[in-house]
C-alpha cells in the first residue's frame, strides 16, 4: 500500500485547500433512507445497515468505527403529515447511533430521513 503525504491540495482552477480542511471537514459517515415499512437505505457512506426497532426508532450501524464517541451528528426527516416533527439522536457509540423520529407526541416512521456524522 502506498502513502501520499501533502499539506495542501490544488484544484484544476489553481485554488488550494489545506489538508486539514479536507480530512476534518468531510463526513465520516452519512445515510439517506426510507424508514417506512422495511427500512431501505437509498444512498450511504460508511453505514452498513439500519436496525428498525419499532415505529420511529432506528439504530444506524457504521461500517468502520469512529475514533471515539465524541463526534457531531446532524439529522433530518420528512413526515409531511404535520409541522410538529422532530428528530432525536442518542446513545452515541463508536459503532452505532440511535435515531428517533416524532410526529407530534408519537413516534413515526419517516419516508425520508438523513444522517451525517462528522468527527
Amino acid at each position: 500500500m502506498s502513502t501520499i503525504k501533502t499539506t495542501t491540495l490544488s484544484t484544476q482552477g489553481g485554488s488550494t485547500v489545506p489538508m486539514d480542511t479536507v480530512v476534518n471537514g468531510t463526513a465520516k459517515a452519512w445515510v439517506n433512507f426510507n424508514g417506512t415499512g422495511t427500512v431501505a437505505i437509498r444512498r450511504s457512506f460508511n453505514v452498513s445497515s439500519i436496525a428498525d426497532l419499532g415505529s420511529g426508532n432506528f439504530t444506524i450501524n457504521f461500517t468502520t468505527a469512529m475514533v471515539d464517541a465524541n463526534y457531531s451528528a446532524v439529522a433530518a426527516q420528512d413526515i409531511s403529515t404535520s409541522f410538529s416533527n422532530s428528530v432525536m439522536l442518542a446513545a452515541y457509540t463508536t459503532t452505532t447511533i440511535r435515531f428517533y423520529v416524532y410526529s407530534g407526541n408519537a413516534m413515526a416512521d419517516p419516508a425520508n430521513a438523513s444522517l451525517a456524522i462528522f468527527s
